[in-house]
């Protein structure tokens, strides 16, 4: 269930849950081990660990990242809503220039046929 919602996470990449797990301390010795070898692997996820360090209050480091995400969720949501509102406006010109050229060859068709009787 969880892979669920950290589809882009590979195994090899530290993700944000052990990553806040590792601040609080609450990991083992072998998976707190593992952590520090993967932060020495990334540049990205040593920078993330010294950013999280420099908050005050730890306990209110999850209320930031669900802020966070819900923000981007929110932001990611609009994005797609105007690419979408984009492509039915598109659709329209389309569809307008299908029945257009139609037409055309419909009315082609008939002046021809008009000049051959």
């Amino acid at each position: 269930m969880n892979d669920l919602h950290n589809i882009l996470a590979q195994d090899d990449e530290l993700s944000a849950e052990e990553l806040l797990k590792y601040l609080e301390g609450s990991l083992s010795d072998e998976a707190r081990h593992k952590t520090e070898r993967k932060l020495v692997d990334s540049s990205f996820a040593d920078e993330a660990l010294q950013g999280l360090q420099s908050f005050k209050n730890k306990k209110d480091i999850h209320l930031y990242v669900k802020e966070l995400n819900k923000q981007l969720q929110k932001q990611t949501a609009a994005k797609k809503k105007k690419q979408e509102q984009k492509k039915i406006k598109g659709m329209d010109w389309l569809a307008i220039t299908i029945v257009l050229i139609l037409l055309l060859c419909f009315l082609g068709y008939w002046v021809i046929r008009l000049q051959h009787k």
